[in-house]
C-alpha cells in the first residue's frame, strides 16, 4: 500500500530547449544547394560529350538510388509495399525518366545555362496547372503577372540564342528541337511532382526519392536500348572528364544537393528552401560562360532577368510555394 508521499505525482522532467543549427551550418547548406544544383547543368553537358545521354542518366540513378536505398534500409527504414513501389514507378518515370532523361538528351545541343533558364519555367507550371484543372484556387495577381513575365522570358529565349558545338556541326538544326524538348521535360517533371503529393509514397522524402531513382533507372536503360545506345557505347570511349562528371552528378548532384535541401526544409521552411529555383539558373549561366565558354548575349541577359524575376514572384507570392525538392535530384 503506497504512502501519500509515494503516490504523489512526480514532477515532469524539464526538457532541454531545442538548439537550432549554427549559422555556419545553414550557410554551408545554402551554398551547397545553390552552387551544386546550379552546377549540375554544366556537369551534364560535360558528361554527354562522351556518354550516351539516356545511358548516363540511367547509370547515375542506378548508383545514387541504389546506394541511398541500401543505406536507408540498413539504418532501419521500413521496406516499402507494392503500392508504394507502383507510385514510385509513376513519379520516377515522369520526373527522372521523362524529366532528367530528356534534359540529358537536349543538352547535346542546348547550352547548359540556357537549359537551366528554360527549366526554371517548372516553377511557373507548378502554380498554373493545379489552377487550370480546378485543384487549386486562382493565384494572386502578383503570381499571375509573374507567370506571364516568365513565359514571355522563355519565349524570348527560345526565339534565338546560340547552340553548342555539337549543334553547330549539325547546322544548328537540332537546337530548336532541344529547346522544345526541355519545355516538355519541365512539364513532365511538374506533373510527376504534383501527382507525388497524392500517391501512396513513403512519408520519408529520402526513401521516396531513392525509390524513384531506382525505378527510373531501368526505364532509362530500356529507352537507351531502344535508341541503340547500348550497341554504340564503349566504356573506353568515355573521357576522364566524362567519368568525373558522372561521379559529380552521383555524389554531389543526387546526394549532397538533395541532402542540403532536406536540411533547409526542416530548419528554414519550404519558402526559403525553394529559393534555389531562381538562384540555380544564375549559377548555371555563370558557370557555363566561365568554364565552358558558352556565349551569353543581350537576349540571354534579358530573358534571364525576366525568368528569374518571374520565378521569384511566383514563389514568394504564392501561398503554396513550389516544392523545390521535387523539382531537382
Amino acid at each position: 500500500m503506497s504512502t501519500p508521499a509515494s503516490s504523489a505525482a512526480a514532477p515532469a522532467p524539464t526538457l532541454p530547449a531545442r538548439v537550432g543549427p549554427s549559422r555556419a551550418l545553414l550557410l554551408t547548406a545554402y551554398a551547397t544547394l545553390y552552387v551544386v544544383w546550379g552546377s549540375t547543368y554544366l556537369a551534364i553537358r560535360i558528361a554527354v560529350q562522351s556518354w550516351p545521354p539516356l545511358l548516363l542518366a540511367a547509370t547515375r540513378f542506378a548508383i545514387a538510388g541504389g546506394g541511398l536505398y541500401a543505406v536507408l534500409r540498413a539504418r532501419g527504414a521500413p521496406a516499402p509495399g507494392r503500392r508504394a513501389w507502383w507510385a514510385a514507378v509513376l513519379v520516377g518515370g515522369l520526373m527522372l525518366g521523362g524529366g532528367n532523361g530528356t534534359v540529358c538528351w537536349a543538352e547535346q545541343w542546348v547550352p547548359s545555362g540556357e537549359t537551366s533558364l528554360i527549366l526554371a519555367s517548372g516553377a511557373l507550371w507548378m502554380v498554373v496547372l493545379p489552377w487550370l484543372i480546378g485543384r487549386a484556387p486562382a493565384p494572386r495577381a502578383v503570381v499571375l503577372v509573374g507567370v506571364l513575365v516568365g513565359m514571355a522570358g522563355v519565349a524570348l529565349l527560345m526565339g534565338g540564342g546560340h547552340a553548342t558545338d555539337a549543334a553547330a556541326k549539325l547546322g544548328g538544326r537540332a537546337s530548336p528541337l532541344g529547346r522544345v524538348a526541355l519545355l516538355a521535360a519541365s512539364l513532365s517533371w511538374v506533373i510527376g511532382s504534383l501527382w507525388s503529393r497524392r500517391l501512396p509514397l513513403p512519408a520519408s522524402v529520402a526513401l521516396a526519392s531513392a525509390m524513384e531513382m531506382l525505378v527510373a533507372s531501368p526505364l532509362l536503360f530500356l529507352a537507351a536500348g531502344l535508341r541503340g545506345e547500348w550497341t554504340t557505347f564503349h566504356p573506353g570511349a568515355v573521357t576522364g572528364a566524362g567519368w568525373g562528371a558522372l561521379g559529380y552528378l552521383i555524389v554531389f548532384g543526387s546526394l549532397a544537393g538533395f541532402g542540403s535541401y532536406l536540411f533547409l526544409l526542416v530548419n528554414e521552411g519550404p519558402a526559403r528552401a525553394s529559393t534555389n529555383a531562381f538562384v540555380n539558373p544564375l549559377i548555371a549561366v555563370a558557370l557555363g560562360a566561365v568554364l565552358a565558354a558558352e556565349p551569353v548575349g543581350p537576349r540571354t541577359f534579358v530573358a534571364a532577368g525576366m525568368i528569374v524575376a518571374a520565378v521569384g514572384a511566383v514563389i514568394l507570392g504564392s501561398s503554396a510555394s513550389p516544392r523545390a525538392s521535387q523539382d531537382r535530384i
